[in-house]
């Protein structure tokens, strides 16, 4: 569920409610007018924060890149290929105890970490250029 859909969901039972009220369409359109604005400000004011959480990721993600210690700019990608090599070893059954659940997780949040990362590093020196 994307971040549009749990705000529509958030204001759907008000704008139900103002659909069963008994006044005139006159008030009813107003009322359902106001909610749209007040759900307006509410998406924008979650998509400002989206955007400062993501710049901030990136300038992290820049300064790492970016440092004097090589252990700092590459810290990311030796991560990875850690989990990659664990991943080929386990694939054909070479551990002595299998990846658990929680292994192929950390797997999942660390690559969707180091493409955004990359990805965000990649923005960033395009940005700066």
């Amino acid at each position: 569920m994307g971040i549009i859909e749990l705000i529509g969901g958030i204001f759907k039972p008000a704008a139900e409610l103002i659909d069963e009220l008994h006044t005139s369409d006159e008030e009813k359109l107003k009322h359902e007018e106001r909610l749209l604005e007040v759900q307006a400000m509410t998406m924008q004011t979650v998509f400002t924060y989206e955007e400062t959480n993501l710049k901030a990721k990136a300038e992290i993600v820049n300064s790492e890149a970016q440092s004097e210690h090589w252990i700092v700019a590459a810290w990311r990608p030796i991560v990875m290929l850690a989990l990659t090599a664990l991943v080929i070893v386990d694939s054909f059954g070479w551990l002595a105890n299998p990846l658990s659940g929680e292994a192929w997780l950390l797997l999942q949040i660390g690559l969707g970490g180091y493409v955004v990362g990359r990805s965000g590093e990649k923005i960033a020196k395009t940005i700066k250029q």
